[in-house]
């Protein structure tokens, strides 16, 4: 991640495949700033922290997560198999099957890929 800007919708999605594994005051921050769009200023009056440590904490908090996200690979995974259940899911609507088969594939489908 070296000086690299990580997303909310990337943060939201480390966060939400790995959130567990931060500690409680990190993932509070995390939560508070990606999640419940807060200012830096605002979790820190919320959590009697400084701002500077806010900061510190959210930046080692992603890096920390991008980090398991680059050994894992669990967000990548995740996003490709969205990508294929996408396409089968196109080929269906296709099919001359009846709707209520092709709406019992597609929330098959669907449901492998929350």
């Amino acid at each position: 991640m070296k000086d690299e800007v990580i997303t909310v919708q990337y943060a939201t999605l480390l966060y939400d495949f790995y959130g567990s594994l931060l500690g409680e005051k990190q993932a509070e921050v995390m939560e508070l700033y990606h999640e419940y769009d807060m200012s830096l200023s605002e979790i820190a009056a919320e959590l009697n922290m400084t701002r500077q440590a806010v900061h510190y904490t959210l930046k080692k908090s992603e890096a920390f997560l991008d980090g398991l996200e680059n050994k894992l690979g669990l967000i990548a995974s995740y996003n490709e198999n969205r990508k294929k259940a996408d396409s089968i899911i196109a080929m269906l609507r296709e099919l001359d099957i009846t709707d209520d088969d092709r709406n019992y594939i597609i929330k098959t489908i669907e449901e492998l890929t929350e």
